[in-house]
């Protein structure tokens, strides 16, 4: 018992360590970018303090179990730094190699992989997505009259590419609503995923009503896995194939993959086993479930130095080391917001952080400072993930901040807000 306890403290220590540690971890020889010199550039001594501060007080609270931080300024990387626990239920440490699910971050890199056949004149923005799923030709739109009772009216708009892309295609995820109309729809991405193959889950969209017209309203839904089976069709593979011949080599993420290799299983990172919101048992479903489609909703694993090489692509115009992934006026189509006056935009419904944004493709893209309650900058661009995973980047800072963390339940955007505030918090202009 008292060899165990030794080891048990050991480990308590070594978490600790990495509370207090440097900027960077402690092996820079694997860094994903080059390094600031010197250390920290860009951000003030006490700001980068106060952002370990912050990870040490949510740790030692248990509101988090413990994150890995990777923050690049003007194309070097600033702070790549893990904190508190990989898993701990059982003390082990974090590390920066840890492997995270992305949940909805998976869907920039779907967006992004489908703007590599638009630039081959293979994917027009307008062009119905009938034209590779013949079953969404004739779709209906479900409208509920004032005795709650579901009535269908034909569509007068197809759902086009570019419908897909920026959430404005009436398929709605089953878990946002308690309408008539959520009801024929599965929960999100990864639940359908596990229950349904591509051709199962395409042919469940298509006979499902629609929650808006399409390219009238921004809702959250299933566009971008639709998008993924259709990338899947033109490329003739899967996506995670297409993923990877056409950014995961060139941006050089080795550790981004739809499927979790048993080998790389024990880097997975775990939540803490109760909710700090609710104090109910909480877990991560697709930790432990079989996708049958690599879904571009949601389904990706990937690391902290993986995803911050991928922002740094884009931030950059989209290559990265001399190797290009999309043209430089392609990206910054991509982070323009693409809600005409006549749509409705309810990103800011999706939460407080939102407000003042409009939606690109594949990206929330911020059109006003000062309505949010995130900080930055006109024109940075952002998407999150259900279970805690961060991204976001700032051109007008030449900034690219990712957290990845496992926070499955309402606290993820709680710190949301709170890693922001550290972060620019701690500029030093």
């Amino acid at each position: 018992m008292k060899k165990l306890a030794l080891i048990d403290l050991s480990i308590a220590l070594g978490a600790c360590l990495l509370l207090s540690s440097p900027l960077l971890a402690a092996d820079t020889s694997k860094a994903p970018l080059p390094l600031s010199n010197p250390p920290g550039q860009g951000f003030t001594q006490d700001g980068l303090k106060r952002i370990d501060a912050f990870f040490a007080d949510q740790i030692s609270s248990n509101n988090m179990a413990g994150a890995v931080l990777a923050v690049a300024k003007n194309g070097k990387l600033v702070i790549y730094k893990p904190y508190g626990y990989l898993d701990k239920a059982n003390n082990k440490p974090m590390t920066t190699d840890a492997i995270f699910n992305l949940a909805s971050m998976t869907k920039v890199m779907a967006a992004v992989g489908g703007l590599t056949f638009y630039e081959e004149g293979k994917l027009p923005l307008n062009a119905p997505i009938s034209n590779w799923l013949p079953q969404f030709k004739d779709m209906k739109v479900g409208q509920i009259d004032s005795d709650g009772k579901l009535n269908l009216v034909p569509a007068k708009n197809p759902i086009t590419i570019q419908d897909l892309m920026r959430h404005t295609n009436g398929l709605t995820y089953g878990g946002r609503g308690a309408t008539p109309v959520h009801k024929f729809y599965p929960a999100g991405s990864a639940p359908a995923a596990v229950q349904y193959n591509a051709q199962e889950f395409i042919d469940k969209l298509a006979a499902a009503p629609l929650l808006y017209e399409p390219g009238t309203t921004w809702d959250y839904g299933f566009g971008l896995d639709v998008l993924g089976i259709i990338e899947e069709k033109i490329a003739g593979k899967p996506l995670g194939a297409v993923l990877q011949e056409r950014i995961w080599n060139k941006v050089g993420m080795p550790n981004t993959s739809f499927d979790l290799a048993e080998k790389d299983r024990p880097r997975l990172a775990q939540p803490l086993p109760v909710d700090p919101l609710t104090g109910k048992p909480q877990k991560v479903d697709i930790h432990t479930q079989k996708v049958k489609f690599d879904c571009g909703g949601s389904c990706a694993y990937s690391t902290a130095g993986d995803y911050i090489r991928f922002g740094q692509m884009l931030l950059n115009g989209g290559s990265l080391e001399g190797k290009r992934v999309l043209g430089p006026q392609t990206v910054a189509f991509m982070a323009s917001n693409h809600l005409n006056k006549d749509i409705k935009n309810n990103v800011g419904g999706t939460e407080p952080g939102r407000v003042g944004y409009g939606f690109g493709l594949g990206v929330a893209v911020r059109m006003e400072r000062g309505l949010s309650t995130i900080n930055g900058n006109i024109g940075d661009f952002t998407w999150n993930g259900a279970y805690g995973t961060i991204f976001w980047a700032d051109p007008k800072e030449q900034m690219v901040v990712v957290m990845m963390g496992v926070a499955p339940g309402e606290i993820r955007k709680v710190h949301r807000e709170q890693l922001n505030a550290v972060i620019y918090g701690a500029l030093e202009k």
